[in-house]
């Protein structure tokens, strides 16, 4: 596992309301953490209620924070995600949009038609219903929020034997941009990051499946030649949410050490 320090976190979230979905592990979680040190007050949310009440009893030494169970591929279930929010916190200013299925392992001529459909329902239109509902309560309040796709390199350069995973990820970029059209008038910024190769617990079982070490793989994914900490990449949703990106709207930032340079 890589050993990077995190970065100095400064209050640039204090008075602000987030909602991080996918948060009861992984990049979801760092990004909780980092939102709750920037002074944000955090709704976290994930459809496995143990480990997010989990996780939010273990962040809530940095501030405040709930956890709400919610699976993103249901209307209803985002609508009442967004309506406690704003019910126990007074509004809306923020949003990252995480939560996601694990890309699939086939080739397309190949591939698990009922895989793709339930990827499909969570990783794009999941995303779309988040979008929707939080854009429709920013609109409603008069709030000039901010929100975060988590998309990937994936959307950008594809990878071997995902193409459910490739085509939702490329997706969400188009959507991101559409989103920022719409919210542009209104001062509402959409962005979206795509994360490289980030070391948590799913690529640690993947480089095992792979025969691989993260040494020798991370040669090849990065100039850095290292994998990425979740924290790193939060660091890039912290900043889009935050004032000092207020001119930046429609953008897909790739964090990845260098890949899609190579």
């Amino acid at each position: 596992m890589p050993e990077v320090a995190e970065a100095p976190v400064f209050p640039v979230l204090r008075g602000k309301v987030a909602i991080i979905t996918g948060a009861a592990q992984g990049m979801g979680k760092a990004t909780a953490a980092i939102f709750l040190k920037a002074g944000a007050q955090v709704v976290i949310a994930d459809i496995q209620a143990e480990k997010g009440q989990t996780v939010a009893d273990e962040l809530a030494t940095l501030g405040e924070i709930t956890f709400m169970q919610c699976d993103i591929s249901s209307s209803e279930q985002v609508q009442s995600l967004v309506s406690k929010t704003v019910a126990k916190y007074g509004k809306l200013d923020c949003a990252v949009n995480n939560a996601a299925l694990t890309p699939d392992s086939t080739p397309l001529v190949d591939f698990d038609e009922q895989y793709w459909n339930k990827l499909m329902g969570i990783n794009l239109s999941g995303t779309a219903l988040c979008c929707k509902y939080e854009m429709q309560q920013m609109i409603k309040d008069g709030i000039k929020g901010s929100i975060v796709n988590i998309t990937s390199i994936n959307g950008f350069r594809p990878q071997p034997r995902m193409p459910a995973y490739t085509s939702a990820k490329h997706a969400l970029i188009g959507l991101t941009k559409h989103a920022a059209s719409e919210g542009g008038p209104h001062g509402i910024r959409i962005n979206a990051i795509a994360p490289g190769a980030i070391f948590t617990e799913m690529s640690a079982a993947a480089l095992v499946t792979m025969n691989t070490t993260e040494e020798e793989f991370s040669k090849r994914v990065s100039y850095l030649q290292r994998f990425a900490m979740p924290h790193e990449v939060a660091q890039g949703s912290l900043w889009l949410c935050s004032d000092a990106s207020s001119y930046v709207t429609g953008i897909s930032l790739p964090i990845d050490g260098g890949y899609l340079a190579m």
